[in-house]
């Protein structure tokens, strides 16, 4: 039979505290990222709601949960390329969003250091180009099948300076969202 562990308040100080002595008695994954971790584990506390306790890594693991790469709990790891993808799958569905650096690594249990140098080596760029890059081609999109004003657009993927926006674009595109629109209506 599987033990239940159940979130309480000792448990849940645990987390908080990062406290070692809770090492071994249960492992905590936090949903919203899919990543299990040991009770001290030195990450960003999580959302107490996102947050589903487990008996063991094996239980964690049986849930599609994958080791921290900071607190490696029970020596596990999760392959580069896997974990990119993961960082990758947020980038793209929360383009609009302010994800710097220090922030993927916060949600994906890593230094700022190796993730940048990870994804890079991984996806051939860094992950603030390849924001960037989902960003114009997202705006591209919007440009093309709406009649948004550049403005919204430029909010709608995360950058609220229309003037950075459209020098932003003129460098990844050779166009401005202007002229680029102009192009894509005369096909």
């Amino acid at each position: 039979m599987v033990e239940v562990v159940i979130l309480n308040d000792e448990y849940w100080q645990a987390i908080v505290l990062s406290d070692a002595s809770y090492d071994g008695k249960f492992y905590y994954g936090v949903m919203t990222t899919g990543i299990y971790c040991r009770p001290s584990c030195r990450s960003r506390v999580p959302v107490k709601t996102n947050v589903k306790l487990f008996a063991n890594s094996s239980l964690a693991l049986a849930e599609n949960f994958r080791p921290c790469k900071r607190c490696k709990p029970d020596g596990g790891r999760l392959p580069n390329e896997e974990w990119v993808a993961q960082i990758v799958g947020v980038i793209e569905s929360r383009y609009a969003e302010a994800l710097s650096l220090d922030k993927l690594a916060d949600m994906f249990h890593g230094s700022p250091y190796h993730l940048q140098r990870t994804f890079k080596r991984i996806q051939g760029l860094s992950p603030a180009e390849y924001l960037l890059k989902t960003r114009i081609t997202k705006a591209q999109e919007l440009l093309e099948n709406t009649g948004l004003s550049v403005m919204d657009i430029a909010l709608a993927v995360g950058i609220p300076n229309t003037s950075h926006f459209s020098t932003q674009f003129l460098n990844q595109t050779g166009s401005t969202p202007t002229l680029y629109r102009k192009s894509k209506q005369n096909l």
